[in-house]
């Protein structure tokens, strides 16, 4: 089973621009990723610059449009994340507790949808998605 594990540290949503984390807590989360690495379980990750360096495509209306960071509506935004492949979501649960983050951070975990999920119509209907996926991964 694929799990998403998402960072969501407050505050980060009015970062400023290039603003990143101290050299101790970079260190702390990098014995926290090998350990993911040594067991096993890790697919990706990476961190996200803040939202004042983002934008966001929004189709209201039926045309897009094009808002930039920060947005001042966000009230909790990604400051990274990683896929693991675990065998529950106990297991999930059991990694995002090891992680070193401080108090003022989060982390949301979800299930990554596999086509087995869905159901015939919709798996037809994403004809060709899983040799999309080996493309964008190789």
């Amino acid at each position: 089973m694929r799990f998403m594990m998402l960072m969501i540290p407050k505050g980060y949503e009015t970062a400023a621009p290039g603003t990143m984390p101290p050299a101790e807590a970079v260190a702390a989360m990098m014995k926290y990723n090998e350990a993911l690495k040594n067991a096993g379980v890790l697919i990706t990750l990476d961190g996200l610059h803040p939202p004042s360096m983002g934008a966001r495509v929004s189709f209201s209306g039926g045309k897009p449009l094009v808002t930039d960071g920060p947005f001042t509506e966000a009230k909790e935004v990604l400051g990274g994340y990683w896929m693991i492949d675990v065998a529950s979501r106990d297991e999930a649960i059991a990694w995002a507790c090891k992680c070193p983050a401080g108090p003022n951070e989060m982390i949301e975990i979800r299930q990554v949808q596999e086509m087995a999920d869905f159901p015939e119509d919709a798996q037809q209907a994403a004809a060709g998605f899983e040799e999309l996926q080996r493309k964008s991964a190789g």
